[in-house]
């Protein structure tokens, strides 16, 4: 005889498929019945009847085979249900294959087929917009073998001009320009920009024809020349002669200068009217301190009251030179005014410097102000 295992008694198991009946029934949708009516899941009381236990001859309990219909028609509404989900995603592929969606929009398409045909003569090729690169004169073959053969008014004029020149320097977009170079004419050199080597010396130095000197002291050759143009236009303007005092110092003799200076008045107020060795500009060969002159020379401090003075005021720029420690700018400068110190540096720049109304090299060329040391 066969023991009966409780766990499997037909009584354990129709309890257990009616309750997870009752459970599945709390979320499955509402299913038609035969005569077009929503049949209403079974409650729990119908669920415990006594004639849930099978009667002599039977196999299974009769409330199984009460709910075996509704059963069946419940599965058979999650397999409806499925295929609308799975109908509508056909639907709306394929109206986004054709269009895109409602709004019209085209999104769906690109995320749902993917990157676009391509075309039978290639993948396109997109067209981009050609952007022009800053232009550089370093560059320009032209500009980079003056630059190399040392003419400085060939590199200006390679530049489009002094004005180019200047605003190519001062941006940044030239950087094969030195301003630190002594040997050309746009040197600057200041409280911060000191020569390169100390003791440079310039290797073209010439006294300047028909000039008289005070002392015998040149100046680079071509500013040895501008000078004596400036002297000439200036006495044929009516306004006196114009001699000078001095020109070309060297790092030697700038020692003893500045220390004179030192020894008079300290090293503060040194500081404002002298360059220390190895910071002056008399070192280039390229400034010159002039004096008016009539039948004898006055003083440095005479200048900026005479007629040569006035005029060298309007008209140095002319002959490429310019007055570098102007009147109110030692705050940038480093030097209180020097109406007799005037700096050469080409005719081209000196127009572009004279033209734009600048006062000082620092600025004419973008570098910081140097006051002090």
């Amino acid at each position: 005889m066969t023991r009966h295992d409780p766990e499997t008694s037909p009584r354990r198991a129709a309890r257990a498929e009616a309750e997870r009946l009752a459970t599945a029934a709390l979320t499955l949708p509402v299913v038609p019945g035969g005569d077009g009516s929503a049949a209403a899941p079974p409650t729990r009381r119908a669920l415990r009847r006594d004639d849930d236990a099978p009667e002599a001859g039977e196999s299974e309990p009769r409330g199984i085979r009460r709910l075996a219909p509704v059963l069946l028609r419940r599965r058979l509404a999650v397999v409806a249900a499925a295929a609308v989900v799975v109908a509508g995603c056909v639907v709306a592929i394929g109206a986004a294959a054709s269009g895109g969606g409602p709004d019209g929009s085209t999104d769906a398409v690109a995320q749902i087929a993917g990157p676009p045909a391509v075309a039978d003569d290639g993948i396109p090729v997109p067209q981009l917009a050609a952007v022009a690169a800053t232009a550089t004169p370093c560059d320009d073959p032209a500009f980079t073998s003056a630059l190399a053969a040392g003419d400085d008014a060939a590199v200006i004029d390679a530049a489009g001009g002094g004005q180019a020149f200047r605003a190519a320097v001062a941006s940044g977009i030239a950087p094969c320009v030195s301003l630190s170079d002594p040997n050309r004419e746009w040197l600057v050199v200041n409280k911060q920009r000191p020569y390169d080597p100390v003791d440079y010396q310039p290797g073209d130095l010439v006294m300047p024809a028909d000039v008289r000197a005070l002392e015998d002291s040149a100046l680079r050759a071509p500013a040895a020349r501008a000078l004596t143009s400036l002297v000439k236009a200036a006495s044929a303007a009516g306004v006196g002669e114009i001699g000078y005092l001095s020109a070309y110092r060297s790092y030697t003799t700038q020692k003893s200068t500045y220390a004179g200076r030192v020894a008079v008045g300290g090293v503060a107020e040194a500081d404002r009217e002298s360059a220390r060795p190895g910071f002056s500009e008399h070192q280039s060969g390229m400034a010159v301190d002039i004096v008016p002159c009539n039948g004898s020379c006055k003083t440095l401090d005479d200048v900026a009251a005479s007629p040569q003075g006035a005029w060298v005021r309007d008209h140095a720029w002319e002959f490429g030179f310019i007055t570098r420690y102007a009147e109110g700018r030692e705050s940038v400068s480093g030097y209180e005014p020097e109406a007799w110190h005037l700096r050469y540096i080409g005719p081209e720049l000196a127009r572009a410097y004279h033209e734009g109304g600048f006062t000082t090299l620092e600025e004419f060329f973008g570098l910081p102000a140097a006051p002090t040391y």
